[in-house]
């Protein structure tokens, strides 16, 4: 991949560097085109050596005699792994020989846990750590985490909120680097097609092995219309010809290559959940914009098509956070059967809640708050803290533990 430009510090080299000090094997996972391959260079500067399974010769090699490729290297860096998986065996009996720390940093642009032969062979031996497209707060260069934030009982300050046609602007972008960098809308749309076109001709042969590779993107376009909805398999699959069992198989390929994610939603017993479904939500605002044809021009007519938008523009800035977060947060939505609903609900490990909803208008309602006072009220003691994040300047309080903040808190400036 071709270094954006400019460069963005990223948020999670910290974890990165840290994991290499104690741990044999490190693996950097997340969407290609994400960063991965401009952070771990710089890494290799540092006395590793660099291998990417995207040079044929190497592939070859890889996929030929994994075991004398693994051999001899001592300390290495390998690019792109999920192209011949079975290295992870040969990386587990060097490993199990030489426990060294730092001795293998990997990445991945498929979640490999999902591949049965990898979670059993590297278990207690490699860490894992997420990388995502650039979050805002790497690109407005804030480090405060609005989890751990909203955990601690305050919101992040901000001093010139992104509002209207700028944060139009900055969701339509999304965060992939090369989309970010590029100067127009039309270019944009352009690289997030051929991204598209790309991960589903190559990368989801080299995991899923799937025949039919000509439905996938009109499956894929007809996710991206109930994106933040829950879930309906036949329905979904109905629209393009698949059965249920496949539709919802594509839907687990499309998670392993980190273009969405199936949320869960929150109850407070999880055995006896109140609505089972889960809803379907894109993790980049920019290639959901491309795939339902969304421009800024289109937004300023009607902006009733921008909420989806949105709310998959603040869940991936959450999910962001998640992953360089002190502390572990899972999101979670919630919806019973009065149909009250929270777009999105960040549990804590001790249980505790912090209810996020999401509203692309300037104003905020009383009728906003219903959602998040059903779950508080659901919730008790668990409930932490209840936040409207809105098109709007002003942190206000709008009763118990509930507050209105702009959607900017999300990275303060």
């Amino acid at each position: 991949m071709n270094a954006p430009s400019p460069l963005y510090p990223r948020l999670i080299e910290a974890r990165v560097n840290e994991a290499l000090t104690d741990t044999p094997v490190v693996l950097i996972a997340g969407p290609r085109q994400a960063g991965k391959t401009t952070l771990v260079r710089q890494m290799a500067d540092k006395g590793l050596r660099y291998l990417t399974l995207d040079n044929e010769l190497t592939l070859l090699a890889a996929k030929e005699d994994p075991v004398g490729m693994i051999r001899s290297l001592d300390r290495a860096v390998i690019d792109e792994i999920q192209r011949a998986p079975q290295l992870l065996l040969a990386i587990k009996k060097t490993v199990d020989e030489d426990r060294r720390p730092g001795r293998f940093l990997l990445t991945g642009s498929a979640n490999l846990m999902a591949l049965p032969t990898v979670a059993d062979s590297l278990a207690g031996r490699m860490e894992t750590l997420t990388l995502l497209p650039l979050s805002q707060s790497e690109m407005h260069g804030t480090a405060a985490n609005w989890l751990d934030s909203a955990f601690a009982g305050h919101l992040p300050q901000v001093s010139t909120p992104l509002v209207g046609e700028t944060l139009v602007e900055a969701v339509l972008r999304g965060g992939y680097p090369e989309a970010v960098s590029r100067a127009t809308p039309r270019r944009r749309t352009t690289w997030a097609r051929q991204y598209l076109d790309a991960i589903i001709q190559r990368d989801v042969r080299d995991v899923a092995g799937i025949d039919r590779l000509d439905q996938l993107p009109r499956f894929l376009r007809a996710l991206a219309q109930v994106s933040g909805q829950m879930c309906n398999y036949t329905q979904l699959g109905g629209q393009v010809g698949l059965d249920h069992k496949t539709a919802a198989r594509y839907v687990s390929v499309f998670e392993q290559m980190y273009l969405l994610k199936r949320v869960e939603v929150w109850a407070r017993n999880r055995l006896n959940r109140v609505v089972k479904t889960p809803k379907v939500q894109f993790i980049d605002s920019g290639l959901l914009s491309t795939l339902i044809d969304l421009t800024p021009a289109m937004v300023e007519q009607d902006r009733s098509r921008f909420g989806n938008v949105l709310e998959t523009f603040v869940y991936g800035e959450l999910l962001k956070h998640a992953t360089t977060a002190d502390g572990d947060y899972q999101l979670l939505y919630y919806r019973d059967h009065d149909q009250f609903e929270v777009d999105v609900v960040v549990e804590n490990t001790g249980g505790q809640l912090v209810g996020v909803e999401i509203k692309a208008a300037a104003s905020v309602k009383e009728s906003d708050l219903r959602g998040l006072k059903r779950l508080a009220s659901t919730a008790g003691d668990q409930f932490k803290l209840g936040v409207i994040l809105y098109d709007g300047t002003e942190t206000l309080p709008l009763g118990d533990r509930l507050w209105a903040a702009p959607i900017s808190t999300l990275w303060g400036k």
